[in-house]
């Protein structure tokens, strides 16, 4: 059983080159404000986990986990690693963490989720990012290749179920809405009319096939960190600070699945399934399954999911079980994924509203959670949420991790 502690998240609307900051600035200052916010000292953290895409590609900087022994002399000789499975790589670290403590090898373990991506010009990003694709094999005649990967599983839900741009925009518009609510969003301060969420192409430009500019993730420089301890150390935890080991949130089940790296291959092996991406599926269901809560969705209060696109999150919301196989417009429509809807998804606004620092991602949606049980999540709680499911993905749904946290 792995608690979760508590932990930070930087203010995603920061541009870190602008301010003169680097990987290292960033990952200390993450490292010291979670230590703090979990009141927790240097000395009592066993082992260190870096999620982290491409930071050799945006920053140069490889090696990720010697920057603990940066940030404090009681982290020299710490057991340090760093974590890649793209924008999964957070949660993948998490993956990583939860077994050493898991296996008896350590108690307290501190995973810090980290990503430097708007110190290069947006093609250049696009190019970096584009390297957790079947590099050389597919979307060779895409200028972004993401928004034309994720343009291209909306023509697919097109072609098996129908689909309307309006539902997409829909969940845009709840995203955008959700982030104004959070502190750390880096969207909180932008502000649309109405004719940003349709197809027109001044408001809301082509940006690839059928995805427009609402439609994406942003481009984020972040960190998130969190705090996971075995029971053991988690109980000594509460008794210092007098409060009962049952009020501290827990990883209470994980699913992981990978996929063929490519997304032609995908889409081929689920023709004859009821989903479009069956791993991504068996992922939410093997968390569900672990953690002892119902296989449908009436053991959750909210899902913080993976929406790079509305695409990503359109299909989302049916392998989350919301809806049937396709039937996903009908949450959007009844409101049902809207804040005080019957599963609110996206409280912090989501990669659209909150932002998308690809390593921290995974990091973030597991910090969410814990904010949401423990009624910490400020103007963007969920009322009486005490159960929350993050599904994080990495590629064309090629790495799909999911977390059920509660307490």
């Amino acid at each position: 059983m792995v608690y979760v502690l508590g932990g930070w998240q930087s203010d995603f609307s920061a541009n870190w080159s602008r301010q003169g900051r680097d990987l290292a600035d960033a990952f200390g200052e993450a490292v010291g404000e979670g230590l703090a916010a979990a009141q927790l000292d240097p000395e009592e953290i066993e082992t260190g986990h870096v999620g982290n895409f491409a930071g050799e590609l945006f920053a140069g900087q490889g090696l990720l986990g010697g920057l603990f022994g940066q940030v404090h002399p009681a982290f020299d000789g710490l057991p340090t690693a760093r974590h890649e499975a793209a924008c999964a790589s957070g949660s993948v670290a998490i993956l990583a963490a939860t077994a050493e403590i898991e296996a008896g090898r350590y108690g307290l373990a501190c995973v810090v989720g980290i990503e430097l991506m708007r110190n290069v010009p947006g093609q250049k990003a696009a190019e970096n990012l584009g390297s957790a694709a079947w590099a050389g094999h597919e979307f060779q005649d895409a200028r972004f290749l993401w928004p034309a990967a994720f343009s291209d599983l909306a023509e697919e839900y097109d072609r098996r179920y129908g689909l309307k741009y309006e539902h997409l925009m829909g969940i845009s518009e709840i995203n955008f809405a959700n982030g104004r609510r959070n502190p750390n969003a880096q969207t909180r301060d932008w502000r649309f009319g109405p004719e940003a969420f349709t197809e027109n192409d001044e408001t809301n430009p082509v940006v690839e096939g059928r995805t427009r500019k609402q439609d994406c993730g942003q481009v984020t420089d972040g960190t998130a960190v969190v705090f996971l301890a075995s029971a053991e150390r988690a109980r000594a935890y509460a008794d210092k600070r007098g409060i009962a080991l049952d009020t501290i949130p827990r990883i209470k089940g994980w699913g992981h699945r990978s996929a063929p790296i490519s997304y032609a291959r995908k889409i081929e092996n689920s023709l004859d399934e009821p989903y479009v991406f069956p791993q991504v599926r068996r992922a939410i269901l093997d968390a569900r399954a672990r953690a002892g809560i119902a296989p449908d969705v009436s053991g959750l209060d909210a899902v913080e999911t993976h929406d790079c696109f509305t695409a990503t999150e359109y299909m989302a919301i049916d392998h989350l079980g919301l809806t049937a196989p396709g039937d996903s417009w009908k949450a959007v429509e009844a409101g049902d994924i809207a804040m005080g809807g019957r599963l609110p998804i996206n409280p912090s606004g989501g990669l659209i509203g909150a932002g998308h620092p690809v390593g921290a991602t995974g990091v973030r949606m597991t910090l969410d959670a814990f904010k949401q049980v423990t009624g910490t999540a400020g103007d963007y709680q969920v009322e009486g949420a005490k159960t929350v499911q993050t599904l994080n993905i990495g590629g064309s749904t090629t790495t799909t991790v999911s977390f059920v946290v509660g307490t």
